[in-house]
């Protein structure tokens, strides 16, 4: 049996949106150099009240550029650490390395000084540019495993009397009177006198590497050039409509690829205005909101049931709001509802991975499907496969979906083992397995249903079972443990483990969590321990995390049936 032919079907491709790109830029660089051209006393970024232009972006990005360079040694294909919270700085620097023919290597600042080691090791790196606030987790990586960083705080920029209430980060990022070796402030780099060198970048040369992990627990860089990176950038720019009175939120992290991609590059690309906010703060949607007539909301499901619960928010606030987009967890139906009782507004959900550099599927504006990944984006060809032979099955079964087309990653970065396990040829194309199970309805709309990759998402943010386990079998009181997921109203899912305790340990389960974050980002460390005599083992002898994961979900569906 297979699907009926696709001239049979209605077509849901989004109205006004061309089916194709046409020409991009050849690189990130020359995307920005063309904005600020068209654009240059638009405003760029607007963050707690500092507003910055794109032809004064486009200076900084110049100068540290040029510092990279010359004073660095950054040549081209060299990879750079990126370890910030979102600022100004952040998409400087970004775009800095880019243009100094290097490749960003995107670091999550809730990482421990031990993660941030590996990150430095595995992908090469010699140079970091980093807030102040995490400069004891860098500076002992020097010299061993790298030579410079360029600190920057994050509120040099911001007025004295701005009207918005400061996250704890800023006044944390602060600058000692003396650096250790290696380390010199953002500001001595920005006054770099010498140009750049020529701008010879490719859309085939490397641009980006963000880490993921698998379920080997090892993370892994994804190989992205500047023409993957463009396309998603540019693609979101054309589904959402921006023109030159867009202004987006900066508000998801920027080191993950959603927020870098239809935020940070899709700005610069694009020439719309960016309202940047470090850390999340309902209580600052509104005024932000009211000062910039935002009209595009990038956000997690969980930022939307924030601002709706907040008995403070002006409605009027969203007067200009058109879109609210998200993904990385599924809108709950109760919300959804709200947004389009209150405001009118659909949450229109996408669905990528970091392989892919953000979309694969995103919902049509002007047709969205609640709890949907939507239809598969320019040239990409999206299919739903049986997981062991790859036959494309019919619409309705379901089976792992698998993605081919112009953002998907080079590979991994050194893993030709992984690469083998991720990508499958067929019919002339490289197809991602995306280890996601889903289907496709009559409208050729995607579902998503399961995992076959074990992971825990907690509030978009993906966490690898095994990569935490091994850490925290370090613990001097677990003989064994395991991660699986339990269900979270808040965050859809937050993390559990079970632990078999050594013969006369006496660690508590507070005992394990407390020394859980010493040791692993805060999204990581479980909320939930649970004590057993003995863990369930498969048939070849191997901790059988399914069946400890099904009988949770279960146990929970349960007690909340109970309840109701």
């Amino acid at each position: 049996m297979t699907a009926p032919a696709a001239d049979t079907r209605p077509d849901f491709w989004p109205a006004g949106v061309a089916r194709d790109l046409g020409p991009l830029p050849a690189s990130l660089g020359e995307a920005l150099r063309q904005t600020a051209a068209r654009r240059g006393d638009a405003l760029a970024i607007a963050f707690y009240g500092e507003e910055i232009s794109f032809a004064e972006l486009l200076r900084r990005v110049e100068r540290l550029a040029a510092y990279l360079q010359h004073r660095c040694g950054v040549r081209h294909g060299d990879r750079v650490l990126l370890g910030m919270q979102n600022s100004p700085q952040f998409v400087i620097a970004y775009q800095a390395i880019a243009r100094a023919g290097a490749v960003v290597v995107p670091v999550n600042p809730m990482n421990t000084a031990s993660e941030v080691g590996y990150f430095a090791t595995d992908s090469g790196a010699r140079t970091a540019i980093i807030g102040a606030e995490l400069l004891d987790r860098y500076a002992p990586l020097v010299p061993a495993s790298l030579d410079h960083l360029v600190v920057a705080t994050y509120g040099d920029g911001i007025p004295s009397d701005t009207p918005f209430r400061l996250p704890a980060v800023i006044a944390e990022s602060v600058l000692s009177a003396t650096l250790p070796a290696g380390a010199v402030p953002w500001a001595e780099a920005l006054i770099e006198t010498q140009p750049p060198l020529p701008d010879h970048t490719q859309a085939g040369d490397l641009c980006v590497m963000p880490y993921t992990s698998g379920t080997t627990g090892h993370p892994k860089a994804c190989r992205h050039t500047h023409a993957s990176v463009l396309h998603t950038a540019v693609l979101q720019a054309r589904w959402y409509g921006y023109d030159d009175d867009t202004v987006l939120t900066g508000f998801m992290p920027m080191f993950h690829v959603a927020g870098m991609q239809l935020s940070l590059n899709g700005c610069a690309a694009a020439g719309a205005s960016l309202v940047i906010m470090s850390r999340w703060d309902r209580e600052l949607v509104a005024p932000l909101f009211a000062r910039y007539g935002v009209t595009l909301w990038s956000a997690a499901p969980t930022m939307v049931i924030d601002v709706l619960s907040s008995a403070t928010f002006d409605d009027k606030a969203f007067s200009r709001l058109k879109i609210i987009t998200g993904g990385g967890a599924t809108m709950p139906e109760a919300v959804a509802e709200e947004l389009r009782r209150r405001f009118g507004l659909h949450f229109i959900e996408g669905y990528g991975m970091t392989e892919t550099i953000s979309p694969t599927h995103i919902n049509p504006v002007d047709r969205p499907k609640a709890q949907c990944l939507g239809i598969p984006v320019h040239d990409t060809v999206a299919r739903v496969v049986a997981p062991e032979t790859f036959e494309e099955l019919p619409r309705g079964e379901i089976g792992e979906i698998v993605v081919a087309g112009p953002q998907i990653m080079q590979g991994y970065w050194n893993r030709p083992e992984a690469d083998a396990e991720t990508f499958v040829e067929r019919d002339g194309l490289r197809f991602l397995r995306t280890g996601d199970l889903g289907w496709i309805d009559e409208d050729g709309y995607f579902h998503i249903v399961d995992r076959l990759k074990r992971m825990i998402n907690v509030s978009g943010y993906k966490v690898w079972p095994a990569e935490c386990e091994a850490i925290l079998h370090r613990h001097p009181a677990i003989q064994e443990c395991c991660l699986v997921s339990s269900p979270d109203p808040y965050r859809g899912e937050t993390v559990k483990l079970f632990v078999v305790r050594r013969s006369g340990a006496e660690a508590s389960a507070d005992d394990i969590i407390a020394w859980a974050r010493g040791v692993m980002a805060a999204y990581k460390v479980p909320r939930l321990v649970e004590f057993v005599e003995h863990l369930p083992r498969t048939a070849s002898n191997k901790v059988d995390w399914r069946s400890l994961q099904t009988a949770e979900w279960e146990r929970a569906k349960s007690a909340a049936a109970t309840v109701a």
